[in-house]
């Protein structure tokens, strides 16, 4: 058994099997073939390393002539592995004693030498580890061809690990089976980190090397809820994790209980819960869980699809059919936002140095106005069905605001030209994500109908941290004094300029930070569903007075841990059955 602590982007408790995704995609199950099957099998493992030897033969030649002889040699290297004897006779081995498929002996054998060379001392032969995952995928590619499995073919439950996923990939697994997902990469607000957290199944990220460490069949738990990952659980520890398992399940019962129960503070005080979407059919679970609204519908994945970007009409019918199903409560649409790791960068040629920074978001829909305006159209046709507002994100000036609402405007003559209906008192606003439009507030607030503050991107470009990056997370915290004083200012400046202000990042939905939200003037959250019945249970017990308190207190403090301190230690006072 082996603990691994990385970083929670959805509380709860899985366990199951696990199936291991490879960078390319591979699923390696465990499966058993017949007695009969072995020497087929067997012979599938040797006509693997022969064709992968030939292949590899052929590349160090190409290499030694363009390049020379240090570049052919890494492939040579990767040859002297498939010659190894004891490499096809521990995989035969397999085969024939365990009576497992090819592919899964192979799998099996190469995570063994993986671990090895992780043990290893001496750095550069630790780096070998990228090779001999490399022979891994040749070896899975010749063995599998073109028939590879796919999750949405998945018979049970089961647990995923993989390296990384992607958004459009993570978005596909609301129609599997997986039940929880543990990934080496990944931060706590990663476009992926957000689309698991909408999807509510427990799932930890960051975990550096578990995808290697983890072997399709093997029993793993993933505890969401205390950031930790179990490999190959003991009978104790499993009987541990199926009760806390079952307390978790009956204790989000109870939270789905309170979803007719108004998000009133104790003295009165009304505060609305909206949910955030990627789909519309996420609108009704929102509603379900209590929802007043959609505060925030992030119709990117919309774009996220093999074949490319949708049509106006298809882009129409996901519109409507959210705003329908909200019956008659707000819909905040956002345009979408293209970029860093979504859409743009996986169709590039070149890939930019730093995407976070580059061609995203509101820029990308400036350059693209063909893309951009189809859009707009869509959603002002949708916009006669209820109560829709536009959003545009990631703002950091008035020209960019002028011009995306000037394309709004072009939108909507066209719409008038063709005698087609739309929503004439539709309200426009924005997203502030970027010191500089915190910066500007009071000029904002003159041009837009409301705000929504998305505090992902804010504190990522306010503290200078890559939010999609493990390896600085530790840096990334809206705990941060600076995040708490830039977001008491914005609340401030819009309260007396008497535009609503909002928030829509991964902060509103944590219980940590409610109360000093609610304290700084916020009216208005907007979250995964799956956090609403958490957050409405936390402001019914509080009262207004009590929250101003503890924000002032918390706005004078001097560094994050002593910030999160105060906040767990008085979170968990009110609300002590939660994790915090």
């Amino acid at each position: 058994m082996e603990i691994l602590r990385g970083i929670s982007v959805a509380t709860g408790v899985a366990i199951g099997e696990a199936v291991v995704l490879e960078a390319e995609q591979f699923r390696i199950p465990f499966r058993a073939v017949s007695a009969n099957a072995v020497p087929a099998e067997v012979d599938r493992v040797v006509l693997a390393c022969e064709a992968s030897i030939v292949e590899l033969g052929h590349q160090a030649e190409t290499l030694n002539a363009n390049w020379g002889s240090d570049a052919a040699n890494v492939f040579q290297w990767h040859i002297g592995i498939l010659k190894d004897a004891r490499l096809r006779s521990n995989i035969e081995t397999l085969i024939r004693d365990r009576l497992w498929s090819a592919a899964y002996a192979t799998s099996r054998v190469m995570r063994d030498y993986q671990r090895r060379f992780l043990q290893m001392k001496d750095p550069l032969l630790v780096e070998r580890i990228r090779d001999v995952q490399d022979i891994e995928r040749r070896l899975l590619r010749s063995i599998l061809g073109e028939t590879r499995e796919d999750l949405s073919k998945l018979t049970k439950p089961v647990v995923l690990i993989a390296h990384d996923l992607t958004p459009s990939q993570t978005a596909r697994l609301a129609d599997t089976k997986v039940i929880g997902v543990a990934l080496d990469a990944g931060a706590a607000t990663s476009h992926t980190a957000i689309l698991l957290r909408s999807w509510g199944k427990p799932g930890v990220v960051g975990l550096k090397d578990i995808s290697t460490r983890v072997s399709g069949g093997e029993w793993v738990v993933i505890d969401g809820t205390n950031q930790i990952v179990v490999t190959n659980p003991n009978e104790p520890a499993l009987l541990e994790y199926r009760a806390r398992e079952a307390a978790h399940i009956r204790l989000s019962g109870q939270l789905d209980e309170m979803r007719g129960l108004a998000a009133v503070t104790r003295d009165g005080v009304p505060i609305d819960l909206h949910c955030n979407i990627e789909f519309p059919y996420e609108v009704a679970i929102g509603v379900n869980k209590g929802a007043a609204g959609v505060g925030l519908y992030r119709t990117e994945f919309l774009f996220l699809r093999p074949e490319g970007a949708p049509s106006e009409d298809e882009q129409y019918s996901a519109y409507r059919e959210a705003i329908l199903s909200a019956g008659g409560r707000p819909v905040t649409i956002r345009t979408f936002d293209l970029g860093a790791d979504k859409y743009t960068q996986e169709r590039s040629y070149e890939q930019e140095r730093n995407p976070m920074l580059g061609l995203r978001s509101i820029r990308y829909s400036l350059q693209s106005l063909d893309l951009f305006k189809v859009q707009l159209r869509a959603i002002l046709r949708a916009s006669v069905e209820g109560d829709v507002r536009v959003m545009f994100p990631l703002i950091t000036s008035l020209m960019e605001f002028r011009q995306a609402k000037m394309t709004l405007h072009d939108a909507m003559e066209d719409l008038e030209e063709e005698g087609i209906p739309w929503n004439r008192d539709i309200k426009v606003g924005m997203m502030l994500e970027t010191p500089a439009a915190a910066i500007q507030i009071k000029e904002f607030c003159r041009e837009v109908d409301f705000i929504s503050i998305g505090t992902n991107d804010l504190v990522q470009y306010l503290l200078a941290v890559d939010r999609g990056n493990e390896r600085v997370s530790q840096f990334y915290t809206a705990s941060h004094p600076a995040v708490l004083r830039v977001l008491r200012d914005v609340v401030r400046v819009c309260k007396r300029a008497e535009v609503d202000c909002g928030i829509c990042g991964e902060m509103a939905g944590e219980p940590l930070y409610a109360i000093f939200l609610v304290g700084i003037g916020l009216r208005q959250f907007s979250m995964a569903p799956a956090n609403i019945g958490e957050i409405k249970k936390l402001i019914r017990l509080i009262t207004v007075p009590q929250a101003q308190r503890l924000a002032g207190r918390a706005l004078g403090f001097e560094t994050a841990r002593q910030v999160s301190n105060y906040l767990r230690s008085r979170t968990r006072k009110i609300l002590p059955e939660e994790p915090v």
